[in-house]
């Protein structure tokens, strides 16, 4: 077997493999939120704040669609690990095949069914006249590129469950530069507005996606098909739809309760949608630690569960869940004496009320991150250890904690709960993923005869 591109997982300090996992996992997820702030930075500073509004309307259902890809895919690496972990190559590589035909039956129907939807579900969430039309000429072309997400994502979830997190992390670097360059040419050069820095997106994930498939056909010997091992199988692709669509659906779930919220939102005006659009957008990218963390727990639960070591999987999400804190409160700390910078980069200094809501945004996700700590964590890891049916009723929580705000609370409070729906949700999904995991490792240590 070639070790030069994997990591085992199941044998050392789990504190140094969850660190070295982690740390190039989180520097790929901050060049991918870098370029993703990039569309919106340039937006924003060239084309003004109606412009940032109308890629913001979009940003709720865009999670739904694109966080369903991402779901599925992470989902469909599990049962990679789980075989790596056990050592039998011959499953691993039906696994990786039958995944590949999978996500390319997923992503020609979804591009197909949500381009011809994505008007009407605009006009379903209440977005503002005045921006509907720049938000349906973005996010039509983001829905364009569902193949390209389903290219990357997947060759980068298969790369991190043999333990390689290092690989996506290099091209994701040159997609982001990539992405950057394309937005200022798109927007400054060719004139095409909020549609060029869509086309920017999706030329870059385009890109990295190809740069992973030529890596991987040439670095990694275990994935080297053998025999009729590249063929689609029936049973191989039940246990990856058992694993994908579960998790795909747990992200999509959660993003109702968002599009439900993002549609009070729209009601409070295009000045609320460009706030909570560069709040947003800074929150995703000082969370991208949690969500490194989170894929930590899944390739790391995935492995260990694999070699029948349970009491690796308790000690490794206790250190995963230590370093999420520390970070949490160091993100917090952060937040309270440079936001108001950091939001400068979207909106002009004249601009003083978005400037107040997004800083009153900010401080008050921030102030709950330590629960968004363990949301990942934990659930990650429940999903890591082959229960990803159990993030769907985690994603439920989510759902019903910002339909609930979105419905009763903005209508009558305002922008300001608007800024404590997403702490109410992780909070909510807590209270039933701690008790889930605790669960499953019982029903693991029965399994294995290791009560």
């Amino acid at each position: 077997m070639a070790r030069s591109v994997t990591k085992d997982m199941t044998e050392g300090s789990p504190l140094k493999l969850i660190v070295g996992f982690f740390v190039p996992m989180l520097f790929g997820l901050l060049f991918q939120q870098l370029y993703n702030m990039a569309d919106l930075i340039i937006v924003g500073k060239c084309l003004g704040v109606s412009a940032l509004a109308s890629v913001g309307a979009t940003s709720s259902i865009n999670f739904m669609i694109i966080g369903f890809c991402t779901g599925v895919c992470s989902g469909f690496a599990i049962p990679a690990a789980q075989k790596f972990g056990e050592r039998n190559e011959k499953a691993l590589r039906r696994f990786v095949a039958n995944s590949a035909w999978l996500a390319a039956i997923f992503s020609m129907v979804m591009t197909t069914v949500v381009c011809l939807l994505c008007h009407q579900i605009l006009l379903w969430m209440r977005t503002p006249e005045d921006i509907i039309e720049g938000s349906y000429a973005y996010i039509f072309v983001i829905f364009l590129g569902i193949p390209a997400t389903y290219l990357y994502n997947l060759l980068s979830c298969t790369m991190r469950s043999l333990g390689d997190s290092t690989t996506p992390l290099v091209f994701l670097f040159f997609s982001s530069v990539l992405n950057v360059g394309l937005d200022f040419f798109s927007i400054l050069v060719l004139g095409m507005g909020v549609e060029g820095a869509a086309w920017a997106t999706v030329i870059s994930q385009a890109v990295s996606g190809v740069l992973c498939l030529l890596y991987m056909k040439r670095k990694f010997t275990i994935l080297r098909m053998q025999g009729d091992e590249w063929k689609p199988n029936r049973r191989y692709m039940r246990t990856l739809c058992n694993m994908g669509v579960p998790m795909g659906l747990q992200y999509s779930i959660t993003a109702i309760g968002s599009v439900i919220l993002q549609a009070s939102v729209n009601t409070l005006g295009s000045m609320a949608v460009a706030a909570v659009t560069a709040g947003t957008k800074i929150s995703n990218f000082m969370c991208c630690p949690f969500d490194a963390l989170g894929s930590t727990m899944a390739t790391y639960g995935g492995q260990n569960v694999g070699a029948r070591k349970l009491d690796r999987v308790d000690a490794g999400l206790r250190t995963g869940c230590i370093i999420g804190c520390v970070y949490a409160i160091a993100a917090f700390v952060f937040l309270w004496f440079f936001g108001k910078w950091i939001i400068l980069l979207f909106v002009d200094a004249g601009e003083a009320d978005i400037l107040h809501n997004t800083q009153v945004f900010l401080l008050t996700y921030s102030a709950f991150y330590i629960p968004l700590v363990f949301v990942n964590a934990v659930r990650f890891m429940i999903q890591g250890l082959g229960y990803s049916k159990l993030a769907v009723v985690a994603g439920v929580c989510e759902m019903a904690a910002r339909s609930f705000v979105g419905f009763f609370l903005v209508p009558i409070f305002g922008y300001r709960a608007v800024c404590f729906a997403s702490p109410a949700a992780w909070i909510c999904a807590d209270l039933f993923l701690i008790p889930a995991y605790r669960h499953v490792m019982r029903e693991l240590r029965r399994l294995f005869g290791q009560n």
